[in-house]
């Protein structure tokens, strides 16, 4: 049953008020990557964090992780811990200051990084080369990771932790909101993110030293002087105050966000729950998860049917999906690094698909996808029982 129009994997959401900051910028010619909303983004990030921690506004959640592989002082040559299953900007700004990605597998209660093989890869990078610079921990579709025991490994070798909560605005551990949990936390409001900024992201932390150098490295590091003078390499990192003022107004409707994205895989739980094959994550007790995007592992064992035959059934039908992040271990680009673990985050690849969970799909748009589902389903069966 193919769809009108296309359901896509996960769009904007305005909320209504974000114009109306955008046009006071315009009314009051603040049309520049500084100004009033910009602070006050900042400031409603702070707010809504808490823990006493400072936010500066950035261009991207790449920038973010770049700039705080910076401020840990990452050099050529130095290894940096990363995550393998993620969103390859958690691991390129590693390389752009010329240090070395060393992958960590996930494990299979949160596909996160495994603690286990965490500590393993130290151990081994410490007896082999030297101690790691920096973990870089990511919170997967907005689960968190095992913060806990990612951060006593992290302060039993005194390595800072860089949390990466891109896709985690909304999400806490033990009470404790995503983007917090570590020395530097990482966030993005890319447009497909829990709430946006069209693009842009932020960096995090307690230490507000670190946030105010971010912001100078940010601002093409210019010295305080009447002229332009740079005794540091800066960069054009700093978010635009129109930018900002659709923050402010997507701040407003954040916890609405959430509740709508955590509907979604309430739904497709549900609806699904005849399968055997479809197998959703359940949060662990003290995680909360914003559920960004709607994740199922589809276990051919007791069919035929597979990850591929879902994606291209709802192709098909005008239906966005697509497969788990490819581990960074498996890229092409990364292929000379270092991997600690066996096949956990290879086998999630494997049959991992993200269904359409965006926070403005209505009820026909869900129960479309569902149908869809089921469709292909029974496509497969019949084509099982021809060929026996």
């Amino acid at each position: 049953m193919e769809s009108k129009q296309k359901i896509w994997l996960s769009t904007p959401h305005m909320g209504g008020e974000e114009r109306e900051f955008v046009d006071e910028a315009f009314d009051t010619n603040w049309i520049a990557p500084l100004g009033p909303h910009l602070n006050a983004f900042e400031g409603d990030l702070e707010a809504y964090l808490g823990e006493n921690t400072f936010a500066a506004a950035l261009s991207s959640g790449t920038a973010a992780i770049h700039l705080a592989m910076i401020l840990l002082g990452v050099q050529p040559g130095d290894e940096v811990i990363c995550q393998s299953m993620t969103f390859s900007a958690s691991a390129n700004p590693i390389v752009y200051l010329g240090g070395k990605p060393i992958f960590i597998d996930s494990e299979m209660e949160t596909w996160n990084m495994d603690p286990g093989f965490l500590e393993d890869a130290i151990r081994d990078r410490i007896k082999k080369y030297k101690k790691p610079k920096a973990i870089i921990a990511v919170h997967l579709y907005g689960m968190p990771a095992k913060m806990d025991a990612i951060s006593a490994i992290a302060n039993k070798y005194e390595i800072p932790v860089v949390e990466d909560a891109a896709e985690a605005l909304g999400s806490s551990f033990h009470g404790l909101k995503c983007g917090t949990l570590g020395d530097l936390g990482v966030l993005s409001f890319n447009g497909n993110k829990i709430i946006t900024t069209s693009c842009g992201g932020a960096l995090l932390s307690k230490n507000s030293d670190w946030i105010k150098k971010a912001k100078f490295l940010a601002t093409q590091a210019r010295d305080d002087a009447p002229h332009y003078q740079h005794s540091q390499i800066g960069y054009n990192y700093r978010m635009s105050n129109i930018s900002a003022g659709i923050g402010r107004g997507q701040m407003k409707v954040l916890d609405e966000r959430v509740k709508q994205r955590r509907h979604n895989f309430s739904f497709y739980k549900a609806a699904l729950s005849e399968l055997d094959e479809f197998f959703f994550l359940p949060e662990p007790s003290g995680y909360f998860s914003n559920r960004w995007l709607t994740t199922v592992l589809i276990n051919p064992s007791k069919n035929s049917i597979s990850r591929e035959d879902i994606r291209l059934g709802l192709e098909k039908a005008n239906i966005d999906s697509r497969p788990l992040w490819k581990p960074m271990h498996l890229q092409p680009v990364f292929s000379d690094c270092l991997y600690f673990g066996t096949n956990v985050s290879a086998n999630l690849f494997r049959s991992g698909l993200c269904l359409p969970s965006g926070s403005n799909l209505t009820r026909s748009e869900l129960k479309t996808v569902v149908e869809n589902i089921k469709m292909e389903f029974d496509r497969i069966a019949k084509v099982k029982v021809i060929k026996v």
